[in-house]
C-alpha cells in the first residue's frame, strides 16, 4: 500500500521550484553520458533520480529508525506485542 507522501509524489500536478546548484563540469559530463544508459533523456532527469533515490532511502532510514525506536521501547513498557503489530501494520497504510 501506498504512503501519503509516496501518493503525493507520483502527481503529475504537483507544485514545482527552480533552485541552482553548482556542479562540476566533468560530473555534468558523466551525467549525460550515462543518462542514455540508464533509460533517462538527459542529465538533469537523471539528477532527480538520484536525488529521489538517496531521498527515498534516507526517510526510510531515519523515519523507519524512530518508529522501530519508539516500538521497542513501549515494548519494554509492556505493551502486548498483538497491540504493537497491529499500530505497526497501521503505520505502513499511512
Amino acid at each position: 500500500m501506498l504512503t501519503e507522501r509516496t501518493k503525493t509524489r507520483l502527481k503529475k500536478d504537483r507544485q514545482m521550484t527552480t533552485i541552482t546548484m553548482r556542479i562540476p563540469v566533468n560530473v555534468v559530463e558523466s551525467l549525460k553520458q550515462i543518462a542514455p544508459h540508464k533509460g533517462f533523456t538527459g542529465y538533469q532527469t537523471l539528477l532527480k533520480s538520484y536525488i529521489s533515490e538517496g531521498l527515498r532511502r534516507d526517510e526510510a532510514e531515519f523515519s523507519g529508525t524512530r518508529t522501530t525506536r519508539l516500538i521497542e521501547a513501549l515494548r519494554r513498557h509492556g505493551v502486548p506485542a498483538e497491540v504493537l503489530d497491529e499500530a505497526a501494520r497501521d503505520l505502513e497504510v499511512v
